[in-house]
């Protein structure tokens, strides 16, 4: 069992951890070989530029003193951007996102100041835990409703300091939904124009038997939208010639390699060997080899090209489809196209770097079977996740497992090793086991068949936070129990097992402290740091980089990691929740992850990261959905532990809550998430007639033209599809089939959907 010693040792050495990544950071980013690592997202705007050609500079070496001694001038100066400007800079993603740590605080700073003057004496006077024999507990224990005698009348005050709890997190959050909402829908009013205002992505067309794809989407729409409708753009299944790009991208960049590394020795002509990443195989000249692999490919790549483009079956059954004004793709992505509801589907389209090619070559009918078998495997991975997480766990509880496993006890009984043991390396191996999990969600959203990042990182979140639930917080608390009180277990009357599991379970804070110090402090600060991409960086600029534009592709400025981050907040919201009444202690650490992580993240997206997209922050529904399970759950677990605690009456007053919890949900979702997944009419009739009148003569079509080609077809010519111009100027719309009809009846979109 973990006591203040440990804890104290834990502490210490996260807290020196994290010191000394914030002394190399503020070090490291005034030198100016490292000013493209900590600045990339200035040279990305073209705004900032080498520090080498101040005449105080050096060109390795900082030499201005000054400097050193302002070494800690980032930290106020990544809270003086203003929100509007913040927006302006990083984009309405990256703002909202660092509000979710601003949302912690606004939530449990004064929760903390509450709980440490309300619940911590009525915990520490209950002077409960040490007339229990056989328990194994610790100082911080003696802080939590563990050690509240059991019936006592002192059980009202975490009640009513839990509704005051309760209600406080109710109010924080409808003001935050109702600012984001404000936000979201200012910031798209404000938008400069984009191509995904203008279009929809349209899937599962029906096939027709005497229309191609492209005239069969040409007709439909010029019927049904035919004074609103401007062009569509297919959509081909490219994803081989995609790889065979990426692959002549490596190749390109083995070849510079070389080819610099000749440059700097000409005396000598480079080899290297033909197999697997030049270990193995004959050696050849590295130059000659690459430069006849990149002839190779290219050949491969025009020819793959040439044949997507003039196959038929690589067309694929969807279009983005593009329309003369916001209003009319409001109308059409936001209404049902067809009678028949399983066909012509259309929603609004990702912004062309949002979206995700690969997945847009899924037939639309694989959808359904692809996310069942995922769901199915996302089961099995999250509880074959539990041994390891079981093993953690015990190591955590030394004390108690030596009563099974006494042959250990020589090993593990030296104080210091005991302390390092129990306070830090359990945190560090639960953070150590998830470090590939992230990445194998991701590919199970991939699968599934998302067709946006955005959408992808979603629900890679909405995974991840199930693991985590089920795992980290389940698991450690339900498998630590039983490895804590194993002993007990085995010797007591099953009848004593519920009481067991009420006082165990607020010990379990001791492990979630020093969790949260290894991955919410020390993690935070090696944020900051970024070890790997300076490392990645000096690689690139010292053997592949020779102009200025070479030095920009190797700067790799990142990006938030939505899927991982998020979810992470959540557990600390979750466990904030949990212990406000169970175990305050563990407040504090909570409240400092949350301050220092919307520091550190604030200065990331104002300097560093460039995000791959801006969804207008259409995350926020998920991420109050997620704060109302955490509140719920904390709830019922309250419920749980009085009635083991034989406060079955006290507990009947904390029903009500989880059902007012629910009604606040349902009420903030029917006032706020409107505007995350509709866009007004009224705006976008606002933004077309204002648009129309300050540039009454510019071309849409050709703006659109480009906009939603495949990127491996960006440098080639694409053959466009011959369209209708001046719609309206036709009353009637040209066709292909034998019968010219310019509707069709229910029955026909039957008889299209056996087609499809």
């Amino acid at each position: 069992m973990a006591n203040l010693q440990d804890i104290g040792v834990s502490a210490t050495i996260n807290l020196l951890s994290a010191l000394a990544f914030l002394v190399a950071f503020a070090l490291l980013r005034l030198q100016p070989i490292n000013d493209r690592v900590y600045f990339p997202k200035w040279y990305l705007k073209g705004i900032r530029g080498s520090p080498r050609r101040s005449g105080h500079v050096h060109n390795v070496v900082n030499l201005d003193f000054n400097m050193y001694i302002r070494f800690l001038n980032w930290m106020p100066a990544a809270l003086k951007m203003p929100q509007p400007e913040l927006i302006e800079h990083a984009g309405l993603d990256s703002a909202v996102f660092v509000r979710i740590y601003l949302l912690g605080l606004k939530i449990f700073v004064p929760i903390t100041f509450l709980a440490f003057a309300v619940l911590v004496p009525v915990n520490w006077t209950g002077e409960t835990l040490e007339h229990v024999k056989g328990l194994a507990y610790s100082d911080i224990d003696k802080l939590s409703l563990s050690n509240i005698p059991p019936a006592s009348k002192r059980f009202w005050a975490h009640i009513v300091m839990f509704y005051v709890f309760s209600f406080w997190t109710y109010y924080v959050l409808y003001k935050e939904y109702k600012l984001i909402a404000s936000m979201r829908l200012r910031f798209l009013a404000a938008q400069k124009r984009r191509p995904d205002q203008f279009s929809v992505l349209l899937r599962n067309v029906p096939l027709d038997p005497d229309e191609s794809i492209s005239e069969h989407i040409e007709h439909f729409f010029c019927v049904n939208h035919p004074d609103r409708y401007l062009t569509h753009q297919l959509v081909y299944n490219a994803n081989h010639l995609a790889k065979l790009v990426e692959n002549k991208k490596g190749l390109q960049n083995w070849l510079v390699y070389y080819e610099n590394k000749y440059e700097r020795n000409p005396s000598q002509r480079p080899t290297t060997k033909t197999g697997f990443w030049g270990l193995w195989g004959s050696t050849v000249d590295a130059i000659d080899y690459y430069t006849a692999a990149m002839e190779k490919i290219s050949t491969e790549e025009d020819v793959e090209r040439e044949k997507v483009l003039s196959d038929p079956n690589s067309i694929i059954p969807a279009a983005f489809v593009s329309f003369k004004t916001r209003w009319a793709a409001a109308v059409c992505a936001q209404t049902q196209q067809s009678s028949n509801p399983t066909i012509w589907l259309t929603e609004w389209a990702p912004e062309p770097r949002d979206i995700y090619w690969d997945n847009l070559a899924i037939p639309y009918v694989k959808l359904a079977i692809r996310k069942l078998i995922m769901a199915v495997a996302l089961f099995f991975l999250t509880f074959c996740f539990m041994v390891p997480i079981a093993f953690v766990q015990s190591l955590a509880n030394i004390e108690s497992i030596e009563k099974v496993f006494p042959f250990l006890k020589p090993i593990i009984e030296k104080k210091v090793i005991k302390s390092v043991i129990q306070g830090f390396l359990p945190g560090i191996a639960l953070k150590i086991f998830l470090i590939l999990l992230p990445r194998i969600l991701m590919t199970m959203s991939q699968i599934e068949g998302f067709t946006s990042l955005s959408a992808l990182d979603r629900r890679s979140a909405e995974k991840y936070h199930m693991f985590i639930l089920v795992n980290v917080f389940f698991g450690s608390v339900i498998t630590g129990t039983a490895f804590q009180q194993l002993q007990k277990f085995l010797h007591e009357p099953s009848t004593e097992f519920t009481k067991t599991v009420g006082d165990s379970i607020p010990m379990k804070a001791t492990f979630f402290i020093t969790y949260i110090m290894v991955d919410g402090w020390a993690g935070i600060a090696a944020e900051i740091l970024r070890l790997v991409p300076l490392i990645v960086f000096h690689l690139k600029n010292t053997f592949l980089v020779k102009t200025d534009q070479d030095r920009d592709q190797a700067m790799d400025p990142g990006c938030l990691d939505f899927p991982v981050s998020e979810p992470r907040i959540q557990l600390y919201i979750l466990l904030g929740f949990v212990y406000s009444v169970v175990t305050p202690i563990l407040l504090p650490f909570i409240v400092v992850f949350f301050a220092f992580s919307y520091l550190v993240y604030r200065h990331q997206i104002i300097n560093v990261y460039n995000q791959k997209y801006e969804s207008g922050a259409a995350f926020w529904p998920h991420v109050h959905r997620r704060v109302i399970i955490g509140l719920i759950l904390a709830q019922l677990l309250l419920m749980g532990l009085f009635s083991m605690r034989e406060a079955e009456k006290s507990s009947l007053f904390l029903v009500a809550l989880p059902i007012l919890t629910i009604w606040v949900h349902k009420f903030c979702k029917g006032r706020f998430e409107s505007a995350f997944v509709r866009f007004p009419l009224q705006d976008a009739m606002v933004k077309d007639t204002l648009e129309k009148a300050t540039e009454p003569n510019f071309d849409l079509k050709i703006y659109l033209k480009d906009a939603y080609v495949h990127p491996v077809f960006k440098s080639s010519s694409i053959e466009q599809q011959s369209l209708i111009d001046d719609e309206e100027n036709n009353p009637l719309v040209p066709t292909k089939r034998n019968s010219h009809r310019s509707s069709k009846l229910p029955s026909e979109d039957n008889s299209e959907t056996d087609n499809a």
